[in-house]
């Protein structure tokens, strides 16, 4: 798959992340307890636990594997967030995370709209994600996106930023016919 480097939204500028990214990205949400109680990630108690992170992201994407993107506001260039997706060999799971300045603002439905855009013109066959099922927030940015419940299950995930117990989750998919709708 050939992703593109740089999408743009009305409001966002969505970009390849780059090493040059670590600092802002452990102040504005990595190293936040607030932004990362329900992702699967540690919290980052440092700028190495964010370097490390560049590396994996940059590997990754190499690969085929991980696309993570920063999510930047347009015309202040600054970074509010994260967003991306994991590819399984044409299974995607799609995530996002915000730094809480910037929660509720309707920024993580716009991204996540532009990754599921990027993603209808690419080979995938699955496109999906789970949340906590207490994120109320990120489960109300999947719904307006055009994600349907599949499943809640029972002690689905450990969040290590929730004493890492297993958590009951919501598995979201884009239905199929979404993805049958491509150009």
């Amino acid at each position: 798959m050939v992703i593109p480097e740089r999408v743009e939204t009305p409001r966002l500028i969505l970009t390849r992340l780059q090493g040059t990214d670590a600092e802002e990205i452990f102040y504005t949400y990595a190293s936040k307890p607030e932004s990362t109680r329900y992702v699967s990630w540690p919290t980052h108690t440092s700028l190495k636990d964010t370097r490390a992170f560049l590396h994996y992201a940059h590997s990754a994407w190499a690969q085929g594997l991980d696309y993570s993107f920063a999510v930047r506001l347009k015309g202040f260039n600054r970074l509010i967030g994260g967003c991306g997706f994991l590819n399984d060999a044409g299974k995607i799971q799609v995530g996002y995370v915000l730094g809480p300045l910037h929660w509720g603002k309707g920024y993580a439905t716009e991204a996540t709209r532009a990754i599921v855009q990027l993603l209808l013109t690419l080979p995938v066959h699955r496109v999906g994600s789970f949340v906590d099922i207490d994120n109320k927030a990120s489960i109300r940015v999947l719904e307006k996106c055009g994600f349907q419940v599949e499943a809640v299950v029972k002690d689905w995930w450990r969040f290590p930023n929730q004493d890492n117990r297993l958590k009951d989750c919501v598995l979201f998919t884009l239905p199929v016919d979404r993805l049958s709708t491509r150009e």
